[in-house]
């Protein structure tokens, strides 16, 4: 395994580049993708006053569609989430029944001073339309409530046509055509098809460019597996025909032996110094195809685009070279964390939920909260992390009325996250710990639970003593997943360990395993690795779409009435850490 040094890959990317305001040189710039590492799927972005803007896909996780800022193209920001309140699409959350449904490809553009996002919410076979508007990206409340619009299909684009008729459109998986009013959502009839592409399966995702009197349609063709490409055609007209051109596709890599599978669903922008650049979506499996658990990341790759010609995207690989690159830059404003950054997080009186962190679909009211002095408070639900299949007389056993699980992505091939947890429990069941979380049906668990036993007494001290001499209270790793999971391991609770917060941790030291410990916070050095457990797991299944996120949850595995579980299983979590220890590039090759 060969291993780059993070500080001379870095001195590598910066070495050569130049004022975002100077033309560009001929000297080319180093970088290493993913750019934005971690579940990143199907990135689309613009480029305001020399400020990058990017918007990803999220499917049911909540706040949804997040918007990273960059000043270099490198160091991405988080600035807010498009979708962060209820409000906006009151009920629909908890509508929703697949793990791969809500928020699907989105669209990000810049129009006389406002940012507009255009997704498609997909519920039950239904989609729902959206047009969410912000003049100002870096804070939530920004984004306004969407206008709805009634599609048929998926993967919306937004253009307006400056040099046609002046109206503007949106174009769908298909690939159709449809003028748009953005202030009532209503669409023109029939849709107008474009272009199927070259005969791969799911032509979708497009992007319209106009360019020296050209209309440019890009798309995303083969599915988003290994066949995975992007194409082009062009036409004088926006609305056809279109030409396909003769050297398509214009970037994958399929058929290889590449690291970065996947690679699609991309769209172009330009720099300040009118360079262009495209951004995708790939996967670090390796065309094995067995173990990819952050699933799709977002990859930069330069564009040439010479007047008249045809773009030439650059193959997506772990190490590139391309145009000089914007002088490194944190100064993005906003009060969100850099993507790659590390968590420390402690919950102290006065601070709110820190902004990377999500849930599955929108979470019940009040189940999370920093308090005075506890740090996170999180309300167990009566759903456990998989939950039951949905059921008219038990919907909150299915997780869709909000699971008690915050997490966020993971971003690193090599990590370590932890937190530190108290936790009395009062009834057998009820549950508290850290997970690997895919979707529902695939996660990785160590949780703190009460087994069942002799009853608890209502003394603290006297139940503890009760519990330490009946062993009731246990470490339990258990997982759901693809292919053959592990075997559930309970190990007693050491009685010394009662005390005083736990710390539960998940590592990732290689590429292909975690590793799920527990330890007194006040004495790391008695750590007990409880259970060993295969990233493939939490690599595709039902959740090829997403991918992973770690954190924590609490839960009373059914027990209680309606939406509550019995008194006495809140979770409170402090010292909640989270550190990268290394990117794969390639299969051989660390940063």
């Amino acid at each position: 395994m060969k291993l780059l040094s993070l500080s001379s890959a870095l001195l590598v990317l910066l070495a050569p580049t130049v004022s975002s305001a100077a033309p560009a040189r001929s000297e080319n710039s180093t970088y290493y993708n993913p750019v934005l590492p971690g579940w990143h799927s199907d990135p689309s972005c613009t480029q305001v006053d020399g400020t990058f803007f990017c918007v990803t896909s999220t499917f049911i996780s909540f706040p949804g569609l997040p918007i990273y800022a960059s000043k270099d193209l490198i160091n991405w920001k988080l600035a807010s989430h498009v979708w962060n309140r209820e409000t906006q699409l009151p009920g629909v959350s908890w509508n929703t029944t697949g793990q791969q449904q809500g928020m699907y490809a989105a669209t990000l553009r810049h129009r006389d001073g406002s940012f507009f996002v255009v997704c498609e919410y997909l519920v039950t076979d239904e989609n729902i339309g959206v047009v969410f508007r912000s003049a100002d990206p870096f804070r939530d409340e920004g984004w306004s409530d969407p206008v709805v619009f009634h599609a048929d299909s998926i993967d919306p684009d937004l253009f307006w046509d400056d040099e046609g008729d002046g109206k503007t459109y949106v174009a769908t998986q298909g690939i159709v055509l449809q003028e748009i009013n953005l202030q009532t959502g209503e669409l023109s009839q029939p849709p107008v098809s474009l272009w199927n592409g070259t005969g791969g399966v799911w032509p979708e995702g497009p992007h319209l460019y106009k360019k020296d009197g050209w209309y440019y349609l890009m798309i995303a063709e083969g599915g988003t597996e290994l066949d995975h490409s992007i194409t082009i055609a062009r036409s004088r007209n926006l609305k056809g025909p279109y030409e396909a051109y003769e050297h398509n596709p214009i970037l994958t890599n399929r058929g290889t032996d590449e690291y970065f599978q996947t690679v699609g669903h991309g769209d172009l922008f330009q720099d300040a110094a009118g360079n262009w650049w495209g951004m995708s979506l790939a996967t670090r499996s390796g065309p094995d195809w067995e173990i990819y658990p952050m699933g799709r990341e977002a990859v930069l790759f330069p564009v040439t685009w010479d007047e008249g010609s045809w773009p030439v995207l650059q193959p997506v690989r772990g190490e590139m070279s391309g145009w000089p690159m914007p002088p490194s830059n944190r100064d993005v404003p906003g009060d969100g964390p850099f993507n790659s950054d590390p968590d420390a997080y402690d919950f102290v009186a006065g601070t709110s939920i820190p902004r990377n962190l999500v849930h599955w679909r929108v979470p019940r009211a009040g189940a999370f909260t920093v308090t005075s002095s506890r740090g996170l408070q999180i309300v167990p639900s009566r759903n456990n992390l998989t939950g039951t299949p949905y059921s008219e007389a038990t919907p909150e056993l299915s997780g869709q009325q909000g699971l008690s699980f915050i997490g966020r992505r993971q971003t690193d091939t090599l990590f370590t996250f932890s937190v530190d947890l108290t936790f009395d429990p009062q009834e057998a069941d009820q549950e508290a710990g850290v997970t690997v979380f895919l979707t529902q049906v695939n996660h990785i668990d160590l949780g703190v639970v009460l087994l069942p036993g002799r009853s608890n007494a209502s003394c603290a001290a006297r139940r503890k003593r009760e519990i330490a001499e009946t062993q009731e209270l246990a470490l339990r790793f258990r997982t759901e997943g693809t292919g053959t999971p592990p075997e559930p391991k309970i190990i007693a609770v050491p009685k010394d360990w009662l005390d005083g917060p736990i710390r539960l941790s998940i590592e990732a030291a290689n590429a292909t395993h975690y590793n799920l410990a527990a330890m007194p916070a006040a004495n790391p050095d008695a750590r007990i690795l409880v259970g060993t457990a295969s990233a493939g797991l939490v690599s595709g299944g039902n959740g090829s779409f997403v991918g992973s996120l770690v954190g924590a949850y609490a839960t009373c595995n059914g027990a209680g009435a309606g939406v509550e579980c019995p008194e006495g299983g809140n979770a409170y979590f402090t010292r909640w850490r989270y550190s990268g220890a290394g990117q794969y590039i390639s299969e051989t090759e660390v940063v």
